[in-house]
Parts: C-alpha cells; structure tokens; sequence
C-alpha cells in the first residue's frame, strides 16, 4: 500500500508500486502484435475512436513488421541503457490486444513470457473485445505472472461516448470489470481530459465513479488532437475548445483528491507523437506538466483521496 511518507509525490504512482511489489526497477516494453480492433472493423463500428490514428500505432512500440521476441530485445535493449539493472513487463499496446483467437494470442504472449527479467504482460484492449475462451486463457496467465489489462473507457458520460464512437456502452464495461475480477485479474482504465464539451465537473465524476468500482490503476490523458483523424476534421469544422494546460492541471489535481487511495495512478499525461500532434501544444512537454501538477498538490497541502468518499 502507498504510504505519503515514503514517497516524493503525492499520489501512488506506478514506479513506487513496481519497486515496492518487485524490489527493482520495473518498464514496460511496448510490443505491437498487429492487432485490429472491433470498433475498426465493423464489427461495432467503423474507423474506430475519433482520436485515433489510422495505424493505430504507439509512440515507443517495437516494429508490427519484425517478430513479437525481435521486437521485445530491440526495445528492451534500448531501454536498458537507461535502466541497466531493470526487470520488464511485455506490453501490448497498440489497438484492442485480446481482440484475436486464443491460439493466436497464446503465440505472442507465451514468447514474451519466457524472456529473461520478465516479471508480467500488461494488455490493453476494450471491453468488448475479450471472448469468454480469452477470459479463461487470461485466468491461465494470471496464475502464471504479473498480469494487468487495461480497458479503455474514457468518460462515463452517455453523450460524449456518443461524440467519440467509443461504440460500448457503461454497462459492458462494468459486465467486463467484474468478469475479470471475479478471477482476480488486475484492471487497469484509460480516462481521457478534454474530450470535446465535457465539463470540468464531469471529468471528476468519471474518477468519482472509477474510484467506487473494483479496479487497481488508472492512466489519466489529455485528449491530443493528432493529424488525419476524424477528430482533427471535427476540429477544424466546429472549433471545439481545447483544454488549457492549466485547467488540465488544475483537473488532475482535483481528480487525485477523489481517487480511492489504493488506486494506482499509472500515467498522469500523455505522449503524443510530436509530427502527428495538432493540439494542445503544451502536451509535448510531458516532464513539467508532471512537475507542475507535483506543485500545485504541495501548494494545496493535498493528496490522492484526501476527498475520496465511497458511495453506494
């Protein structure tokens, strides 16, 4: 359990659970397993999320062209060179990573799994994007290693899911929760600040809400606004506002005061690509956002939960 005392920040975050959990310094390797997502392919919807590149590629994922083991070394490898005495987390990243049969899933995470320092697989995918077998088989791996999935839910607001095709609904994602709880699978989920008219209070509501419901970590974003998505061309037609650096600042710090102490705060802002980002341009400098929002939690003599109240 995060204790205040021990720690330079304010809030749990990921590298002090890591270090505690596993007496190292852990990363993640970011792997790309050439997954689609429900959401792409019409299953539930066309193009996917509005904020989402055509690649649907991450920043500092390994090549979808290279091997799932190639790319694992070639990434670790570099980071390595900042962290020479690290343990590792596979993490599949890109797209919805379950969103595949078993036999195909099993082939890129069983590699991974056998890697030398690799201590867990962290896997985003979406809620409706993992089948009953795939429930099973991620039961499996759980009695295996550190495993963590991170579902992407981004508001809890009707409307704005509407805004962004998210394509599923509040429901499904609370079926999805319980399902991998119910075999002690760690749930980790993506929220998203700024998405187009949400409110400050409705950007709390939807941490209130996760702090009421059985999940380990969170990864909070700022909505990047990235060339050639249908976000971009919303963007330019509407001229929706985009959030300021100060109010994302401002709304993760009351964000953090609401967020069950236990929680584990994974990412606090995000990493767009530099070439693909249209706006907000403050995000490219990731490090002071994090110092500034370290300040202004001092400044307030505040911490995570400090106004966490659990409701029923």
């Amino acid at each position: 359990m995060f204790k205040y005392s021990d720690s330079n920040k304010r809030y749990y975050t990921l590298d002090y659970f890591y270090k505690h959990k596993f007496n190292s310094k852990v990363f993640k390797v970011s792997l790309d397993g050439g997954f689609t997502c429900p959401n792409k392919d019409g299953t539930v919807g066309i193009g996917g999320c509005i904020y989402c590149s055509k690649s649907g590629s991450a920043e500092y994922a390994g090549d979808k062209h290279d091997d799932i083991v190639t790319q694992f070394e070639k990434i670790k490898n570099m980071m390595l060179k900042k962290w020479p005495k690290a343990k590792y987390i596979g993490y599949f990243q890109a797209n919805s990573n379950t969103y595949a049969p078993v036999k195909r899933l099993k082939e890129l995470y069983e590699p991974i799994l056998k890697q030398d320092g690799v201590v867990g697989l962290n896997i985003a995918t979406r809620c409706d994007a993992i089948s009953d077998e795939c429930l099973e088989y991620l039961s499996d791996l759980n009695k295996r290693t550190y495993l963590t999935i991170e579902l992407g839910l981004q508001t809890i607001h009707d409307e704005t899911s509407k805004i962004i095709n998210r394509c599923h609904s509040l429901k499904s994602f609370e079926d999805m929760v319980k399902k991998l709880r119910s075999r002690n699978i760690n749930v980790v989920v993506h929220i998203i600040n700024g998405l187009p008219y949400e409110t400050h209070d409705m950007m709390v509501d939807t941490v209130k809400y996760l702090s009421n419901i059985d999940i380990q970590g969170i990864k909070i974003h700022a909505l990047s606004i990235l060339k050639d998505t249908e976000l971009e061309r919303m963007y330019n037609e509407t001229h929706f506002k985009v959030m300021s650096r100060e109010d994302y600042i401002n709304t993760v710090c009351d964000q953090l005061e609401y967020l069950r102490e236990d929680i584990v705060v994974n990412r606090i802002t995000g990493d767009p690509k530099v070439d693909d980002l249209i706006e907000p341009n403050w995000l490219i400098k990731k490090v002071t956002i994090i110092n500034d929002i370290d300040k202004e939690m001092k400044r307030r003599d505040s911490y995570q939960g400090i106004k966490y109240k659990k409701s029923f």
